[in-house]
């Protein structure tokens, strides 16, 4: 793939077919905590208009304005509201090129100016998904460590890997 436009935007009603390419495919959905895998056009409007629409900060991750993942952060309220949680995930016909990592790296910029108030982004990404690990890493977060028998995904206990990137943290130029 030769220089995609990657692109942030809110989810669209329109985003209906190309989301479904990615929701209904439980190779995406697996490393998602809780997220099912969606199979129905109805299903995936529901979605994206009760779900995406008015999250605080979903994006849909775009290759030429057509949306192939998502990213969510969660702001914290209360005592919380310092730190928030980011989670992502792309089609598997985009693995492996780099367009999450810049993805990840747009969303910093963005979701910083949208709440000066949080200071620490965290992730967790599953001990065994070294993808997801390397795409934290290539983005500027630093690697906390592992909480082992942290949560369960899917009925299963896993070991997460914990990282964060706070306000003051510098996104890598890319190479």
């Amino acid at each position: 793939m030769n220089s995609p436009s990657i692109t942030l935007r809110p989810f669209r009603l329109t985003d209906v077919d190309d989301t479904m390419l990615w929701v209904a495919d439980d190779r995406v959905i697996r490393n998602l905590l809780r997220w099912k895998t969606i199979t129905s056009k109805e299903e995936v409007l529901t979605f994206i208009r009760e779900v995406c629409i008015p999250h605080p900060w979903r994006r849909s991750i775009c290759v030429d304005d057509r949306s192939i993942g998502f990213i969510s952060i969660f702001p914290g309220s209360g005592d919380e509201r310092c730190k928030a949680d980011i989670g992502y995930a792309i089609g598997v016909d985009y693995w492996g090129q780099g367009i999450t990592t810049m993805a990840v790296k747009i969303a910093l910029s963005q979701f910083f100016k949208d709440f000066p108030d949080v200071l620490r982004l965290q992730a967790y990404a599953n001990a065994e998904n070294k993808a997801s690990q390397r795409v934290l890493e290539k983005a500027g977060f630093v690697k906390e460590g592992l909480l082992r028998k942290y949560s369960y995904l899917k009925g299963n206990l896993q070991d997460l890997v914990l990282y964060s990137f706070l306000s003051t943290d510098t996104i890598p130029a890319d190479p």
